[in-house]
């Protein structure tokens, strides 16, 4: 056993601290790490069970109903049919039915031409996609018409009228999943859009909230942190966006779900906005850093500012979730753009006005989001930050306060 040699008396442990850090940091990278796992669990959970419905009932139906003795392609073609394009699985069905009529007709062309063996496979497949590729078919297509075309040409031989198992398979599997998601099992799309939307936003507030403490403290090392943090968010953004458009196709596909579709528009026009917010927070904390390294003055409602927005997202996500009119993230976006007028009229430098600048676009975004037109959110942003009529950069004079800037009544 390893030992820790006792220090000398006299002598104090320098590392320890150190040391007592990085343990903690990878404590705490542990959590979320497996906080980010469970919430990938619970966020495909609903598929996962979909799926498995639909892979059984398609055995089932193939097998027992239709005299089937091998069941293979049904199954496939359901779990195919959720799991590959989640919010575009009508169009999927469509595809695999597409791809395997595509790979059926040029792999019996091409038997009968060339007959069968290891270069008129390699034939086939080439053909195959080539031909697809040139009707300008997706890649789903490509995909199912080569892989259909090499079950023909390796499986005729030995197995007789394959062809017509295969298209009724393709029907079967892809009927079966959206039956299991329009009827039989229809996930809340709410709730799967209210999943979704939380890495993205809390991404957000979680880095606003970063940057307005490095202005607050001048930590250029942890403000650079959230820009880097911020600027790694694609992944945030495509799952919302991918749940937003599945979201859409149950509401529209489900009975049970068509009196979502109104709810559903909140988060459908939403999603551009927050996008935009996003990249325009990333801005806003790059030139936090720029601020930092320069040495610029840093108003004490800036970082007040920036703190608001970072409020401002989490109530939004929380009247979403809620279904609520979102109406207290409307206000506290107008607060942030507040305290922006009171920085920029305290007297800020060059990159302190884009900061204050970057804080207005993005409680517009922000607005925009909640449902405001985008004229009028201009239009209660100017309001908000008051008039502000003093050059970038100079400094407010002695004993003069300016005037705080009133925001509009919400509501």
């Amino acid at each position: 056993m390893v030992r820790r040699a006792p220090l000398r008396e006299g002598l104090v442990d320098v590392d320890g601290a150190r040391i007592a850090e990085v343990t903690e940091e990878l404590r705490h990278r542990s959590r979320a790490t497996l906080h980010d796992r469970l919430h990938r669990v619970r966020m495909a959970g609903g598929l996962a069970v979909q799926a498995g419905l639909a892979a059984g009932l398609a055995y089932l139906i193939s097998h027992k109903l239709l005299g089937n003795p091998q069941p293979v392609f049904g199954p496939i073609s359901a779990v195919g049919t959720l799991a590959a394009s989640v919010g575009q699985r009508f169009r999927r069905t469509v595809e695999l039915i597409l791809g395997v009529a595509i790979g059926v007709a040029i792999g019996d062309i091409l038997i009968y031409l060339v007959g069968t063996g290891a270069w008129q496979l390699g034939l086939v497949v080439t053909v195959a996609i080539l031909l697809t590729i040139f009707a300008g078919a997706s890649v789903a297509i490509v995909i199912q018409a080569a892989a259909t075309a090499v079950l023909i040409v390796t499986l005729s031989p030995s197995t007789e009228d394959l062809e017509i198992p295969r298209f009724v398979d393709a029907f079967l599997g892809g009927g079966v999943a959206l039956l299991v998601t329009a009827v039989l099992l229809p996930l809340n799309p709410l709730r799967v859009i209210n999943r979704a939307a939380r890495p993205a936003l809390d991404l957000l507030a979680d880095q606003l909230d970063a940057a307005a403490d490095g202005l607050r403290k001048r930590d250029r090392d942890a403000t650079q942190r959230a820009l880097d943090r911020m600027r790694n968010n694609k992944e945030e953004l495509a799952t919302l966006a991918e749940a937003i458009e599945g979201a859409k196709e149950t509401a529209t596909l489900s009975p049970a779900r068509w009196h979502r579709r109104s709810e559903l528009t909140h988060y459908a026009e939403a999603a551009d906005p927050i996008d935009r917010a996003m990249r325009n927070t990333g801005t806003l904390i790059r030139r936090s850093v720029t601020l930092i390294e320069d040495d610029e003055p840093v108003p004490e409602p800036m970082p007040d500012g920036i703190e608001h927005l970072a409020e401002a997202v989490r109530l939004l996500k929380h009247e979403f979730a809620s279904s609520q009119e979102p109406q207290k993230a409307r206000e506290r976006s107008l607060r942030a753009v507040s305290e922006a007028g009171r920085a920029y009229g305290a007297g800020v430098g060059f990159s302190g006005s884009v900061v204050v600048a970057q804080i207005r676009t993005t409680a517009s975004d922000l607005l925009v989001a909640s449902g405001i037109e985008q004229d009028e959110a201009n239009r209660w942003i100017r309001t908000a930050f008051g008039e502000q009529e003093r050059p970038v950069g100079e400094p407010a004079e002695p004993g003069e306060a300016p005037k705080p800037p009133t925001a509009p009544p919400i509501g």
